[in-house]
């Protein structure tokens, strides 16, 4: 039996500032994308490894390969109008001989290899595994004309990786698309499962404004 990861890769970087899309701008002289996809190798080098990506990014992706001789085995799928759909891309490339799917966001190169393993024993003793931590600052919630104070305890910010057993996101990503499903876990947990939780890290951001380029950059 072997295991895969997606790692999903759809941005445009829009709230970076700039006209690179934020998994191809550079920390530490390398591209934020081989910077994910090396922890998954360094966790388990015979992943199988689904990278979703734009049409019109996959070239560029493939000269960064190039420049940087990034030779590591991956295959490549366009991704489609949400995370939803890339995924359920990606999917139909994976072999029914899989065990266990992972599915990470591309611009997460933080994640701690720690944090991958635990969450695939997880994923392989209970079904699914997802990282979170612990809200540590006031929350809002704004409507239109007014405002609330929301209670924080029990609340938590959920990260990537995102991880299942193969029959169950298979299942899961037979549904019809919603508005609601804003990651894998929403998707499978809609689909009548009960999701599964361990503590993650806090430096394991998702690359979205320029600070956190800097901030990535003293990581690694």
């Amino acid at each position: 039996m072997k295991n895969a990861v997606i790692i999903v890769a759809g941005g445009i970087g829009s709230r970076m500032q700039s006209s690179v899309p934020k998994q191809f701008l550079l920390i530490k002289n390398k591209p934020v994308l081989m910077h994910t996809i090396e922890k998954f190798i360094e966790f388990d080098n015979t992943l199988d490894i689904i990278l979703t990506l734009p049409e019109n990014q996959i070239q560029t992706w493939n000269k960064l390969c190039a420049e940087y001789n990034f030779n590591h085995k991956h295959t490549i799928v366009v991704g489609g109008i949400t995370r939803f759909h890339s995924v359920r891309n990606a999917l139909e490339k994976i072999s029914d001989n899989c065990e266990i799917i992972a599915v990470h966001d591309g611009v997460r190169p933080l994640v701690r290899v720690e944090t991958i393993k635990k969450c695939f024993e997880l994923a392989a003793e209970k079904g699914n595994a997802i990282p979170i931590i612990q809200v540590n600052e006031s929350i809002r919630r704004i409507f239109k004309n007014t405002n609330e104070t929301i209670n924080r305890d029990g609340v938590c910010i959920v990260q990537t990786p995102q991880i299942f057993r193969y029959d169950i996101i298979m299942k899961a990503y037979k549904q019809t698309y919603i508005p609601e499903f804003t990651d894998d876990a929403s998707v499978v947990e809609k689909s009548g499962c009960s999701i599964n939780y361990t503590e993650g890290y806090r430096e394991n951001i998702k690359i979205t404004f320029p600070a956190d380029i800097d901030f990535a950059d003293k990581f690694i």
